[in-house]
């Protein structure tokens, strides 16, 4: 069973930037990939960006560009620098934590990009 715990949403005008954190715990296995996704109202959860343990890096087009994920292994966390905000970007984060046995959410993060 594996733990997350996000931090850093809020309000936010367009063209501003915030960064996310999500700190991982539990049984965390060696291998595994960490990632961020969203879901605006009404819409359906999507990928924003993921990162494997080794590093590789996906995003989704939309953000390609203007947020960056990163890791720190040695504090099971995961980053999501997030700049040039767009009211579009608006919605819920979740930070997502797998590995081969299964996968893991955390409660959620709101981000508001006012226009």
């Amino acid at each position: 069973q594996v733990q997350l715990v996000e931090s850093g949403g809020g309000l936010v005008q367009a063209g501003g930037s915030l960064r996310l954190s999500c700190a991982a715990s539990g049984s965390i296995f060696r291998i595994n990939t960490m990632g961020w996704y969203r879901q605006a109202p009404g819409k359906q959860r999507e990928s924003v960006a993921t990162i494997t343990r080794a590093g590789t890096t996906n995003y989704a087009d939309s953000v390609k560009d203007r947020f960056t994920i990163s890791r720190d292994n040695a504090k099971n966390t995961v980053y999501l620098q997030m700049n040039s905000l767009k009211p579009e970007d608006t919605g819920e984060y979740y930070c997502n934590y797998r590995d081969y046995l299964g996968s893991s959410w955390g409660q959620g993060t709101q981000v508001t990009v006012s226009s």
